[in-house]
């Protein structure tokens, strides 16, 4: 499981809303809100999350780069 501590901020960025996110990812918004909340995500999920963001699942992790 992986806690999407970026998620939230790539998205704004891209000024899209959670239920954008959900139909160009295919992951439910209920799963976006989860995941922005702190929520654990499975890999599968930050894979499409990411794709639809258009960033390396990597970029949505936080706790990687020592920025939380």
């Amino acid at each position: 499981m992986t806690v999407l501590k970026k998620l939230r901020r790539h998205r704004e960025e891209q000024a899209m809303t959670q239920r954008q996110l959900s139909q160009k990812s295919g992951v439910t918004q209920a799963t976006i809100v989860h995941a922005e909340r702190g929520g654990d995500t499975r890999p599968t999920t930050v894979r499409k999350l990411a794709d639809a963001l258009g960033v390396e699942p990597r970029e949505l992790l936080g706790a990687d780069h020592g920025d939380d």
